[in-house]
């Protein structure tokens, strides 16, 4: 049976509470089915129980609430980042594109809501954006093949893959420490499960800065695809339910441009993929 749903996470006082968004796009309190959309419930087996549920008897929820991650921050295992996994991003930038993914990390302590604020870091001069589409794992992954992959999936978000250039690149090492700064791992408003999205290789996205597009692109462009990512990463480590696979940005970026452009604080970024939401973040000095 196919999961077709869209769930979320909003703010209500000092809590987060689980929601469910009802065929007619209306927020609805899901606390009693789960206690949290987390590692232990945005599984496909928990999914797949809860489809079944009478959503017009759950509470309706006021839809100017403050939305949190989409899954629970402190459950998130891994958040893996894909590099120049766009053909017409790897030519703005002038790098080839590998003949292999390049994966990377970013820290699980920059995930933050859709709509907060995003904080510049301390001696930033190089904060720069990146819309992508977000792959939410909903079922262990160990040495599967890429027919297996959409068996493995929960859903789907949108990810601002925030970067700050300078320390990602010019600061040696690897690129964590550039991906990783506190609120630079934006996800949400929604997880979208997989049925609900025809097809991951053909997703309008885009993002704004202040009003002006930067970024748009389509997953068309993508050359390792959601179903050989997947597979790929699985070779090398387990994949965990609740655990986050950003799979890499169209062209648009501050870095590709001619002369760059960065962020500053007051900026207002705008961004999203067909069929999965929007997000919206102001930001603001450290």
């Amino acid at each position: 049976m196919d999961i077709i749903m869209k769930t979320l996470r909003y703010r209500e006082g000092n809590s987060v509470k689980p929601g469910i968004v009802d065929k007619e796009g209306k927020i609805r309190d899901a606390s009693s089915i789960v206690d949290d959309w987390d590692n232990t419930t945005v599984t496909v087996e928990k999914l797949h129980s809860i489809q079944s549920a009478d959503l017009s008897s759950l509470p309706v929820v006021d839809n100017n609430v403050s939305i949190a991650p989409c899954v629970c921050k402190q459950s998130i295992g891994k958040f893996i980042c894909i590099g120049l996994n766009y053909s017409d991003h790897a030519e703005e930038t002038g790098m080839e594109v590998p003949p292999e993914p390049i994966m990377f990390m970013k820290a699980t302590s920059a995930v933050t809501g859709p709509n907060d604020n995003v904080i510049i870091p301390k001696n930033s001069f190089k904060s720069d954006w990146e819309v992508e589409l977000g792959v939410i794992i909903g079922k262990e992954a160990k040495y599967i093949s890429e027919d297996q992959s959409q068996d493995h999936i929960a859903g789907y978000c949108v990810v601002n893959d925030l970067s700050e250039r300078a320390f990602q690149i010019e600061r040696s090492g690897q690129w964590v420490k550039g991906k990783s700064c506190d609120t630079f791992g934006p996800i949400g408003p929604y997880l979208v499960t997989k049925d609900e999205v025809v097809d991951p290789q053909n997703l309008k996205m885009w993002l704004d800065v202040n009003e002006k597009r930067m970024q748009d692109g389509t997953t068309s462009t993508m050359v390792y695809g959601v179903n050989f990512l997947v597979s790929y990463l699985s070779q090398f480590m387990s994949l965990q339910p609740g655990d986050i696979i950003s799979t890499g940005t169209p062209p648009g970026v501050g870095m590709g441009m001619k002369p760059q452009v960065f962020l500053k604080p007051g900026d207002v970024m705008r961004l999203g993929i067909e069929g999965l939401g929007e997000q919206k973040q102001m930001t603001v000095a450290a």
